[in-house]
């Protein structure tokens, strides 16, 4: 199976086999039980006794739908909207008629041993299978459509996003790359060896900077190409840019976005580091809290500046879209700005190695 098969799947419903989404149609259930008992015999002395026996009868029917669901999942899966629409419908249909079915013979049974009369099961057997088959087939129908609108929504915003992420992660600030082209031309006549690791070391650059937006790559990866950006900026900046490395106790084969880290490295020598006719020290440093990464990346700010150069947040977003796509939005970026300092710190799960 493909990955854009896997990405995009052929239906649109929730996997009812999760956990999560039989609690839903539990709470949904109880909720709908609830108003519908509420609507019949209000706040009275049956109100007990009818609540109960409308809970049960919802609780049948959506728990059957979503086993149902559930196992023919993988068929779904195969089929286009139009078909797997139809074959979803037939199914909410056939277990809300076995339930029905089962509910009447529950009834009629209590009411020939116990000489009772079960309301609203009193009503003749067909019209009583009728009545639930019109309701779920109206409600049914609702949430079909609910839940195929919320996906295209979904797919909407994550395309839209991807998109932003497509072109910042293309983006490369032009001054960056003509002054190393310079710095490189330069070399090539005084440091040749120098010159050769600068071109290897902005080859890799470029390179992690075609890959593809969700392709993970392990951290010390992604280490080792804004070690290569420092690399390349050093020939430039020489001993004004100066980069401490703290990082030791950071799992280096956690998957990262590829090109994260090394934004975030620019941004600090194009904000805090350049502007500084002495330069001053980034420090990266990371450390592992339970199953989250921490990592930081604080830059010196020059007190005499009184305007920040355009473009600072560009960056930043980068990468807090990147993370949010690949770890579904379970990482945090925070920036602390003080007179003298700025501190970005990311957050993101510790995931299982890169094959």
């Amino acid at each position: 199976m493909s990955a854009a098969r896997r990405e995009l799947p052929g239906f649109y419903l929730p996997d009812f086999c999760a956990a999560q989404s039989v609690l839903a149609v539990v709470l949904i259930a109880e909720l709908v039980a609830l108003f519908l008992t509420l609507a019949r015999v209000g706040i009275s002395e049956l109100f007990w006794t009818d609540l109960a026996r409308t809970s049960l009868f919802l609780l049948w029917a959506g728990l059957g739908t979503a086993a149902a669901l559930c196992a023919a999942r993988g068929a779904l899966s195969r089929l286009d909207v139009l078909r797997g629409s139809l074959l979803a419908l037939l199914l909410i249909l056939g277990v809300t008629a076995v339930v029905t079915e089962g509910a009447w013979w529950l009834a009629a049974s209590a009411s020939r041993l116990l000489g009772v009369e079960m309301d609203p099961f009193s009503a003749d057997h067909f019209e009583f299978l009728l009545r639930n088959l019109a309701v779920c087939t109206i409600a049914g129908g609702l949430a079909l459509r609910y839940f195929y609108v919320s996906q295209q929504w979904r797919l909407n915003v994550e395309a839209e996003a991807q998109s932003r992420v497509r072109a910042l992660q293309a983006r490369i600030r032009p001054h960056f790359l003509f002054n190393s082209m310079n710095t490189i031309a330069s070399l090539t006549r005084t440091n040749p060896r120098v010159a050769e690791q600068a071109i290897a070391d902005l080859s890799d650059l470029f390179r992690a900077s075609l890959r593809e937006h969700r392709e993970r790559i392990p951290l010390g990866s992604e280490i080792e190409i804004a070690r290569a950006y420092e690399r390349i900026e050093r020939l430039r900046l020489g001993d004004r840019l100066r980069v401490d490395w703290q990082l030791d106790t950071l799992p280096m084969d956690t998957p990262v976005p590829a090109l994260f880290l090394q934004p975030l490295l620019e941004n600090a020598v194009y904000h805090g580091i350049e502007p500084m006719d002495k330069g001053g020290t980034i420090r990266v440093t990371g450390r592992r809290e339970g199953s989250t990464a921490v990592l930081s990346i604080e830059n010196p700010i020059a007190a005499r500046l009184v305007a920040r150069r355009p473009g600072h947040n560009v960056g930043l977003d980068n990468v807090r879209q990147r993370l949010s796509l690949m770890f579904h939005g379970e990482t945090d970026l925070e920036v602390i700005e003080s007179p003298e300092r700025f501190i970005v710190t990311l957050r993101f799960p510790i995931g299982k190695p890169v094959a």
